[in-house]
């Protein structure tokens, strides 16, 4: 071996430390196991991080840190000047992953796009019935009736024709539900009768390529050497499952991981006056809420819900929750930084002896049992969910409701909740897109109620005509004023118990860098080191 000259041994260590440095694998200790990794089928932001945000990409994206729609796997986009069709111009030269079980034979192309999108419109594709749970995004937005057609113009452009004018069209696309998949992969995996592999070896265009998942453990993945925008500088990223917030903590003091998701909300002062330590921190565009399920027995009388709400001691459970300055009490779906918030409405004084006059004016028995579905672990939107059950049991044993509270994986949950076996579920949202709409039609509307995404059961017909009229107008305060409409009925008929708007923590050591925490509260990690 020819012998370096000192300098050039010295250089060509600090070199190799430098390039190791920076090539750390990234450890996230995150909330919960993802339901799979096919993002078309499900609903919830852990999902998303583990897929949408990690294997996938859509023809729009949006902007680090904002609500911004910018291109993607569409380097751009033509809107006609009715507004009803959408023509993508897609980028060449994307790779789809390469791994031990697909070798791609060509880059991303409009076939791709058609194929994302077909699967979930035309009922005969034939992969359109290969979903137990159907696609449930796509549904509850709307989407079967939205898309008059998806054509490929040339290999790469692809036109979107709408039957109506769509105002947050192009945000809804940068969703996770819209990613764009290999239908050359999918062609593989239906001639060899292997469908479910779609969903358990997941390939896509996005910044990290899938390795292995360990359920209740950890998801493992290597960066993408040839991501369209650049290698991620992360080696590997490995989600490391931990559904206690106290365990997180711990396992990030212990460099065990080096970013932790959403810590409880009264660990911020501490964490803050760790040296290893900091926090990320803004106001998130979510929801936390009591879904109260309609269908069944009592719950089906607007009286029973209204006796409920006014039972509850909201303040004081989201102080409880959250402590002083980290969330506000909820009155709306949505909250009051989007667009047409309701600032009329308010939520009534608790009052106890109205309770049970409503309830016996019901017909409802004294001593009745409801139950109510809440998580294990904690997140975002309910950082101590046997807290927030326990003080709600407490309220409504005072006007005479034994509730029941059943604690479950939140997988589970969420299957039975759909299913409707629940009088109430404990449940939170954080918008994908900066439109009011996300907030409503998923969770709200009556094709939502119909796929168990709207765990209310709940459907207005006039509620839902106000949401269908306000996403065909492009005036932002004819939207406005339709939404407020909508939020009049919303809260008259009270399907929900509408808890808080909640305030977003991200800790992570301080030698992490790049990370941007986001307003619709998924995590990327493209351009997030170890240094």
């Amino acid at each position: 071996m020819k012998m370096l000259p000192l300098r050039a041994a010295i250089a060509a260590t600090l070199l190799s430390v430098a390039v190791g440095a920076s090539a750390k694998p990234l450890v996230v200790c995150t909330e919960n196991s993802p339901e799979g990794f096919d993002t078309a089928l499900y609903t919830t932001a852990v999902t998303a991080d583990a897929a949408a945000e990690t294997i996938f990409n859509r023809l729009a994206d949006f902007k680090p840190g904002t609500t911004d729609v910018i291109p993607a796997l569409a380097e751009s986009w033509d809107i006609s000047e009715d507004g009803l069709s959408y023509t993508f111009h897609l980028r060449k030269g994307v790779k789809f992953h390469t791994t031990e079980y697909f070798k791609p034979t060509r880059d991303m192309n409009a076939d791709d796009v058609l194929w994302s999108f077909q699967r979930q419109l035309d009922p005969n594709h034939p992969w359109h019935k290969q979903s137990s749970v159907g696609f449930p995004y796509f549904e509850s937005m709307g989407f079967k009736e939205l898309l008059k057609s998806v054509e490929k113009i040339d290999e790469h452009t692809v036109k979107f024709t709408l039957t109506r004018r769509e105002a947050p069209f192009l945000a809804d696309i940068a969703m996770a539900f819209s990613s764009i998949y290999s239908a050359e992969y999918a062609d593989k995996l239906l001639k060899a009768g292997k469908t479910d592999e779609l969903n358990s070896k997941p390939i896509g265009t996005g910044p990290f390529v899938f390795q292995r998942y360990n359920k209740d453990a950890q998801v493992r993945f290597k960066a993408n050497p040839d991501y369209f925008r650049g290698k991620p500088p992360a080696d590997a990223l490995i989600l490391a499952i931990a559904t206690d917030n106290n365990v997180r903590l711990q396992k990030l003091k212990a460099n065990e991981c080096q970013v932790a998701l959403y810590p409880k909300p009264d660990d911020i002062p501490s964490i803050k006056k760790d040296s290893n330590l900091r926090v990320d921190e803004m106001n998130a565009m979510t929801v936390s809420y009591i879904a109260m399920n309609t269908s069944h027995k009592y719950m089906s009388d607007v009286r029973v819900r209204k006796a409920i709400d006014i039972a509850f001691d909201k303040e004081a459970a989201v102080n409880a929750l959250f402590g002083k300055g980290n969330a506000t009490v909820a009155v709306n779906p949505y909250p009051d930084t989007l667009l047409g918030y309701n600032h009329s409405l308010k939520n009534p004084p608790r009052d106890l002896d109205k309770a049970r006059a409503l309830l016996k004016e019901a017909g409802v028995p004294e001593g009745t049992v409801l139950t109510l579905f809440t998580r294990n672990g904690g997140g975002a939107t309910n950082p101590n969910p046997m807290l927030a059950a326990q003080m709600m049991q407490a309220d409504l044993a005072k006007v005479g409701i034994k509730l029941d509270i059943r604690v479950m994986e939140w997988g589970e949950m969420l299957k039975r909740a759909k299913n409707g076996e629940h009088d109430m579920v404990a449940a939170g949202w954080a918008g994908d897109n900066g439109d009011p709409d996300n907030f409503l039609t998923p969770m709200l509307s009556c094709e939502a109620a119909k796929n168990g995404e709207n765990y209310a059961r709940w459907c207005n017909d006039k509620f839902q005509a106000l949401l269908d009229e306000a996403r065909e107008k492009t005036d932002p305060a004819e939207r406005a004023a339709l939404y407020e409409q909508a939020q009049v009925i919303f809260n008259q008929d009270q399907p929900w118990i509408s808890l808080a708007h909640t305030r977003m923590f991200t800790a992570m050591r301080n030698n992490v860098e790049g990370y941007h925490i986001s307003p619709l509260t998924t995590n990327n990690f493209a351009t997030t080191q170890v240094k």
